[in-house]
């Protein structure tokens, strides 16, 4: 693996090139760029899966979003799903400049909310030859089932008290543990499990903080990752899902790309008994999706 920056708009990304065993730079390889979920880091999911594609003989590139992680832009902690978006083209951009990239055979993969920017971004962007998402999440629709309108009323009146001279402010994505979370109610499936990949040994990782700007409310709640799927989303589609439903709706979000894609070549494929964050790292439904994922970017990225 070797740690990489490349430029984004007037601020460096921070990434990490996983590369296959026997890395030879004379040779062209496919690539794949891996798209981490709203507030994590390249070190965790997208990492993980980077790192077992590149042992199946691809360059693999994870890495932190804007504003967030090793990256650079401000405000911090902003999620921006434009800009998050954007930051995938930039990733594909940089391949495009590595010799031993061959800058035909790229793919994309996104791991929840990073499933969402990931199907979003092949719309526009047909450098990208294949797109599968893991626990793909519409993020917009998931913020617009919360509250929405009262978010917005507090986000504008947010926004006034800044304008008079407030601090900006940093929420968090999810309680800082289990215990905090039953203390206040909290007891549904996807959010413990959550906890318990980023706030506990099994996932957390130093830059991945749990902190996430306030103002990045309107944006999320405004943003359909999936507007114009049925029309522009034509390149060859891998959805992955556990059929352990919990509310964050990356079943039914899976099932709705799948069916509004107008890819020809499009597959749904249902992990009995794993839930969203068993897909994150858990070695028995991790191995299952890659056993998906290896030959549909070989038969997608290695055909001539």
């Amino acid at each position: 693996m070797r740690k990489v920056k490349f430029k984004n708009r007037n601020w460096d990304t921070a990434a990490n090139l996983h590369l296959p065993y026997n890395f030879d730079e004379t040779q062209n390889y496919p690539a794949i760029v891996c798209v981490h979920p709203g507030g994590s880091v390249k070190e965790q999911t997208a990492g993980l899966y980077a790192g077992k594609l590149a042992k199946k003989g691809f360059i693999a590139l994870a890495y932190d979003a804007s504003f967030q992680g090793e990256s650079g832009g401000e405000p911090r902690y902003l999620e921006a799903p434009t800009t998050r978006v954007e930051d995938i083209r930039y990733a594909v951009d940089h391949l495009t400049t590595l010799n031993f990239v061959d800058k035909n055979r790229i793919g994309l993969l996104g791991i929840c909310a990073g499933g969402g920017y990931a199907a979003n971004a092949a719309l526009e962007e047909r450098r990208i030859r294949a797109v599968a998402t893991v626990s793909g999440v519409n993020i917009g629709r998931a913020f617009r089932e919360a509250n929405f309108l009262e978010t917005l009323e507090a986000v504008s009146s947010q926004r006034t008290a800044e304008a008079n001279g407030a601090e900006s402010i940093i929420t968090n994505w999810t309680p800082n543990s289990c215990e905090e979370a039953k203390k206040a109610g909290i007891n549904e499936m996807d959010m413990l499990e959550a906890i318990n990949y980023y706030r506990t040994p099994r996932g957390e990782f130093p830059t991945s903080n749990n902190k996430l700007h306030f103002a990045s409310m309107p944006k999320l709640i405004m943003f359909d990752a999936f507007h114009l799927a049925d029309f522009l989303l034509t390149q060859p589609l891998l959805v992955i899902v556990g059929n352990k439903v919990g509310t964050f709706g990356s079943y039914r979000d899976g099932f709705d790309l799948y069916k509004k894609a107008a890819s020809k070549n499009k597959t749904i494929h249902i992990v009995n008994g794993a839930g969203h964050y068993d897909l994150y790292d858990k070695a028995e439904a991790t191995a299952e999706a890659l056993d998906k994922l290896v030959p549909f970017f070989r038969e997608n990225l290695l055909q001539e």
